[in-house]
């Protein structure tokens, strides 16, 4: 599965390099002041911005320090996904390079994010409540591309096939962004995912040894 993204224009580079500098702003003050002493004004006065640009992005300053979940691409690129055909993971891998790519594609403000995040339990938990939207998310898109390929099963075995795969799947793209996350050599999220998802689906059509 091809994925072919097009090049943002001038306002949207602008728009995300101004959401990445509120971000980054705001993880950096949580890393050197704590989290009770940050403020939307102070967030504002690091990344050049008003308190009214701050609210354009981000609805608090915890959302801001938790940054964007991973989102679906559009309905365009969820069809070819579900009628596609080929390897389901293989699949898979271009569909989380496609979603993750958009929240998490900058290393420094991940690596920053993650040990705040460990350090505040009210922002693992928002973190955590984010990415379970995000996977129920996926669980759909997978129930529908099985329910393409397998008209003959059960809504009953193709959901809980739906669900059993995007565990799965949710566990080699965890794989794939701890490695990136954590990776000196500077490669890419996209290739770290299709590795992680090649390295499953090998594990899988490997033979028993007897």
């Amino acid at each position: 599965m091809t994925i072919e993204t097009a090049e943002p224009g001038l306002r949207e580079r602008k728009r995300l390099a101004t959401r990445r500098a509120i971000q980054l702003a705001a993880v950096q003050l949580v890393a050197d002041n704590g989290l009770d002493r940050l403020t939307v004004d102070e967030i504002g006065r690091v990344a050049d911005i008003s308190p009214r640009t701050f609210f354009n992005y981000f609805p608090t300053k915890e959302a801001a320090i938790v940054g964007d979940a991973p989102s679906l691409p559009d309905e365009e690129f969820i069809v070819g996904f579900v009628e596609g055909g080929g390897s389901l993971l293989d699949a898979l891998a271009s569909l989380f390079t496609e979603a993750v790519e958009r929240a998490a594609a900058d290393r420094e403000l991940t690596q920053l994010r993650r040990e705040i995040i460990k350090q505040n339990p009210q922002l693992f938990a928002m973190r955590i409540s984010s990415m379970h939207e995000f996977q129920h998310e996926i669980e759909m898109v997978v129930l529908r591309r099985l329910r393409f390929e397998n008209p003959e099963l059960d809504e009953h075995a193709l959901a809980s096939r739906a669900n059993l795969t995007t565990h799965v799947a949710v566990g080699a793209m965890r794989h794939a962004w701890l490695h990136w996350s954590n990776d000196g050599e500077g490669i890419d999220l996209s290739h770290r995912l299709h590795e992680s998802f090649a390295m499953l689906e090998g594990l899988l059509a490997s033979p028993a040894k007897k």
